[in-house]
């Protein structure tokens, strides 16, 4: 077992052992327990009572964290010549078409976020083994399939993200940075957890939120209390 460094087991210390902390509380210990030299990243791990394999149990979604992620989101958007002018006027990093379909299909894939239109999901299709991997393929549910590209942008640069529960049932997503204020990082954390709550599969039998836990890049975990008001 690797041995802990010094900031390690000091942060350590501050985690009471056992202890469910609200989310309010778990907020501002997570800043506190960061020692990271670079900004790090917030997430929140939720383990579900679903079971994944079952399609009528599988939880996805998307929320807009009030937030923002602290972020910068690099957005490439594949539309006709005729909607490119308004992907680049809502702030998109990349706007083409078939261009960045030969890139992509030599392997690039340097963005967070591709947003596209109904009429070239077609083209996208056998890139699916390059982009499905890499959580990349647009898809009509997480809005990033849209005519309204313009505003599919939009949301993503303010901190729209999209989730969905892995094959051991648990949810992770990054809802921020270390910089935050313990309020920012609350705020976003509850706005996830509740659209969670309302993402219930009727299915689900017994507890639905099972455990919640939340770390920083590099920190240990902090537990935090499961119920969801």
């Amino acid at each position: 077992m690797a041995r802990l460094g010094k900031k390690q087991k000091e942060a350590l210390a501050k985690i009471e052992k056992g202890k469910l902390y609200s989310v309010t509380e778990a907020s501002a210990l997570v800043k506190d327990i960061t020692n990271a030299k670079f900004d790090a990243s917030v997430d929140l791990a939720v383990r579900l009572g679903v079971d994944p394999r079952k399609a009528n149990q599988m939880v996805r979604g998307v929320v807009s964290l009030p937030h923002g992620t602290g972020k910068d989101v690099k957005v490439l958007v594949l539309v006709t010549p005729d909607k490119e002018a308004e992907a680049k006027e809502a702030g998109a990093d990349y706007v083409g078409l078939d261009e960045f379909l030969d890139k992509i299909k030599s392997g690039w894939t340097d963005v967070d976020v591709i947003i596209t239109m109904p009429s070239v999901m077609g083209k996208l299709g056998p890139l699916g083994r390059i982009l499905g991997p890499r959580g990349l393929m647009p898809n009509p549910k997480t809005g990033t399939v849209t005519m309204d590209v313009a505003k599919a942008v939009t949301e993503v640069k303010a901190g729209k993200i999209d989730f969905k529960v892995d094959k051991t049932g648990i949810v992770h997503a990054a809802i921020g940075k270390a910089s935050f204020s313990a309020e920012q990082i609350a705020g976003n954390a509850n706005e996830l957890l509740q659209t969670l709550m309302k993402l219930k599969p009727t299915s689900s039998k017994g507890t639905y939120v099972k455990s919640i836990f939340m770390s920083s890049t590099m920190s240990p975990s902090i537990a935090v209390e499961p119920k969801i008001g």
